[in-house]
């Protein structure tokens, strides 16, 4: 996950600007060109002497494979680092900076991970998790459950924060935000681009993968910038901007102040795109109440403007799956058999939304009216 300013697509919707090449070059490739444009005019042509075949819209399965942990390793005091390998020791399906997958827990809980390994590893996906003390025990249950030698159920590798690489970037980490950062980082200078990346975090002793990041400031002086807060102070958004080029991208992972910080201060700044990955869903501002129905009959479930139909619906019904409470990973779906859907979602199709399709971690229903859920 380039347009003025670009937004990362699960908070708002904006495409994430790309290459204009596929190779990164400046200008489009000709024959590609040349050969879209045929392309077109056969298709149109065809369209015209063919009679109309209605299909069934195609739906994306996911993919689910059994990987087995090759290694665990404790990043620091409360962080860990899986390896994840076929159990055959095969290769493994390719990924790009900014990518995640989904482990598919012994309990049954589906937790998206970001991957921050070397992406020309075929043999290994990596991931670290944080463990959260008060989270819905999907990290907990990492820390403590899963070890060398077990499998894990895994969906992915999936993009949504993809890196575009564009020729001027600044890279802002916070904590274990770092994890899509890093490969964003190998690859900036893989590619010899004009980058520069700054981590930040409570102390260096929590900060995950300083190591690694010495590493990549030793073969590339004054681009990586450790900023510690007990050593340093909370950095202000904006002095975190200063050192983008006119023009440059910023990419931003990390905690919600962090992320809104950045995004306050990126107006005076002098991108010209932000791109940014959230851990968690951002805070409900326009909410309106409005309520649920489990069935035709069943109860009649409140939901305040300041939360989401998700968090609601848990309450109620405790196995309710879920995952990235953002919209995107479409793990809590549910169906709607009457009432109009304010749809905030950037996974459903207009097919899947018009059949009923619901996500209610951030879907809502217009102010007071009702959702009828088929339970």
């Amino acid at each position: 996950m380039t347009r003025p300013p670009a937004r990362h697509p699960r908070d708002l919707g904006t495409p994430v600007a790309r290459p204009p090449d596929l190779y990164g070059r400046p200008r489009g490739d000709s024959f590609m060109r040349q050969l879209a444009a045929f392309s077109d005019r056969a298709v149109t042509s065809l369209a015209r002497r063919s009679t109309p075949v209605r299909r069934p819209p195609a739906t994306e399965t996911p993919v689910i494979r059994e990987l087995v942990v090759a290694a665990k390793q404790q990043e620091t005091e409360d962080v860990v680092s899986l390896r994840l390998a076929a159990p055959d020791g095969g290769t493994l399906p390719p990924w790009q900076p900014g990518a995640h997958i989904e482990l598919r827990l012994p309990s049954g809980r589906k937790r998206q991970y970001s991957l921050c390994g070397d992406p020309a590893d075929r043999y290994r996906y990596r991931i670290a998790v944080r463990r959260i003390a008060d989270g819905g025990g999907g990290s907990a249950e990492v820390h403590d459950a899963l070890s060398d030698g077990m499998r894990v159920a895994v969906t992915g590798p999936r993009n949504a924060f993809p890196f575009a690489a564009e020729p001027s970037i600044l890279l802002i980490a916070g904590g274990i935000g770092v994890t899509p950062i890093l490969p964003m980082a190998r690859e900036a200078a893989r590619r010899g681009l004009d980058w520069r990346l700054v981590h930040t975090g409570r102390s260096r002793g929590s900060m995950p993968f300083m190591a690694e990041l010495a590493e990549l400031a030793a073969t590339a002086p004054d681009r990586v910038s450790i900023r510690p807060d007990d050593e340093s102070g909370v950095p202000e958004a904006a002095e975190l901007l200063s050192s983008i080029p006119a023009g440059g991208a910023v990419y931003c992972c990390g905690p919600a102040p962090m992320i809104d910080g950045v995004r306050r201060a990126f107006a005076g700044s002098r991108a010209s795109a932000l791109h940014f990955e959230r851990f968690a869903p951002a805070p409900i501002t326009d909410g309106r109440p409005f309520e649920l129905q489990l069935g035709g009959t069943g109860p009649v479930l409140p939901v305040p403007c300041d939360r989401s139909a998700l968090d609601v619906l848990h309450e109620a019904l405790p196995d309710l799956p879920f995952s990235c409470r953002q919209g995107f990973c479409g793990t809590c779906r549910v169906r709607v058999t009457d009432g109009r859907v304010d749809h905030r979602d950037r996974r459903l199709t207009a097919t899947e939304r018009a059949t009923g399709a619901m996500l209610p971690c951030v879907s809502r229903a217009p102010e007071g009216e009702r959702l009828v859920l088929e339970m």
